[in-house]
């Protein structure tokens, strides 16, 4: 069984810039996992914001963090970060890391894949 942590959330101001990572441990090596970091509202569902293939050669974004947000993982580290910079209101949620048992250079964007999850950190970017 992998356990996810994830740390680093908060409140930015718009325009701002916030770095989120996770900590994978447990079960199989990081290494075989693509991982990724979803996020969500209390009005919407999960959404995939961005992922990262087992090796870190291919990376996924979804369009709205697109040239904002940065996913790298640390693979000697299990860990996985997401540094977001020029934050918008509309990037306030709570965020979650996530991992799945894909292929070499695979990068899911639907939550299904993804069989473990941390508990989720908040995000709050506001004025």
């Amino acid at each position: 069984q992998v356990q996810i942590v994830e740390s680093g959330g908060g409140l930015a101001q718009p325009g701002g810039s916030l770095r989120l990572s996770c900590v994978a441990s447990g079960g199989q090596p990081s290494e075989m996992f693509g991982m990724a970091w979803f996020r969500q509202t209390p009005i919407n569902e999960r959404d995939f914001v961005a992922g990262i293939s087992r090796g870190g050669t291919k990376t996924r974004y979804a369009d709205s963090v697109e040239g904002r947000f940065t996913i790298s993982r640390e693979s000697a580290r299990n860990t996985v970060h997401l540094e977001m910079g020029s934050l918008k209101p509309e990037d306030t949620a709570v965020y979650y890391c996530a991992a799945a048992q894909v292929l070499p250079g695979a990068v899911k964007t639907d939550v299904h894949p993804y069989q473990f999850w941390g508990r989720g950190i908040r995000v709050n970017v506001s004025s």
